[in-house]
């Protein structure tokens, strides 16, 4: 069974050729309803040509569909309140911290894999 494609993986055009045919709606049906030409809703759906949000909507809107767009915040996999905590202090302190850090790590390399200090 072929899997459905993700979202993101989709082109305006092949968004709306999907919407198109769910609701059974030829080309030039479409084309009609929207009031543009059959060529135009080819060349979107062949993604010869890239719509505007707003295009994309009233198509969508004709076809009785709401467009739904969304952003959300990327999680960059570290602690902003650590990094904003660092920027408190100078570049100097922020070195010597940075040092301080490491001269740790190379004291303490293998210590827990070796059970002990």
């Amino acid at each position: 069974m072929k899997e459905a494609a993700r979202v993101e993986d989709r082109s305006p055009g092949q968004l709306l050729r999907e919407a198109r045919r769910r609701h059974s709606v030829s080309q030039a049906r479409l084309a009609i309803r929207a009031g543009t030409t059959q060529s135009a809703i080819s060349r979107i759906e062949s993604d010869r040509v890239s719509p505007s949000v707003a295009t994309l909507r009233s198509l969508l809107h004709v076809l009785g569909e709401d467009l739904i767009l969304d952003s959300a915040v990327r999680d960059f996999g570290f602690d902003k309140t650590l990094n904003e905590s660092s920027l408190r202090f100078t570049p100097e302190q922020r070195v010597r911290r940075g040092l301080e850090f490491a001269d740790f790590v190379r004291r303490n390399r293998g210590v827990a894999a070796r059970g002990g200090p």
